[in-house]
């Protein structure tokens, strides 16, 4: 359901309210990108903190815990309409963030191959083949070093098990 703007300043203080008025479509896209950082950090900051007086509230209500004030909370409505204020704020200041990474990704791609075209040009123009790298020779063989053990390796564990077998037997004979 939509938490209407009246909602949103009951539940919010006038600092919180500054803030959340930052995240929306025309002023958010219009921060640069230090003041869009700290805006992310100090929207986590007070979304952490509601989301722990929350979490006090809905304990004080069932009883969990003492109750913070003189009286234990009755409700919780106020504090859960803050932290999903918040949480929305937080979601669309993350967007823009992921918009402008994503954009600068983009930019930096049409760079590099801007680039690329650029010393093809200049490969061309002055007689410089494309590709000047060749097999040559190709792959040689590297001769394995480990010598070849002549015993069947089924054997081997055969005899490793027997060992082992043996050597429990002893020690359960110790042990008694």
């Amino acid at each position: 359901m939509a938490i209407t703007r009246k909602e949103e300043e009951r539940a919010l203080n006038a600092d919180e309210l500054a803030l959340v008025d930052k995240t929306r479509h025309p002023a958010l896209q219009s921060l640069p990108d230090a003041d869009l950082n700290s805006l992310v950090k100090l929207l986590r900051e007070r979304r952490e903190k509601a989301k722990t007086q929350a979490h006090q509230r809905r304990r004080e209500i069932r009883g969990k815990t003492a109750p913070k004030g003189s009286a234990a909370s009755k409700a919780d409505d106020g504090s859960k309409t803050k932290l999903s204020v918040l949480a929305m704020a937080m979601r669309r200041t993350n967007a823009e963030v992921e918009r402008r990474r994503q954009m600068a990704a983009k930019q930096e791609l049409v760079e590099n191959a801007q680039h690329a075209l650029e010393l093809k040009k200049h490969a061309e123009t002055n007689k410089i083949p494309f590709n000047t790298r060749h097999a040559h020779e190709g792959m040689r063989n590297i001769p394995n070093k480990q010598a070849n053990s002549l015993i069947n390796p089924m054997e081997r564990g055969r005899q490793k098990k027997a060992a082992g077998v043996a050597q429990a037997k002893r020690d359960q004979r110790q042990a008694s």
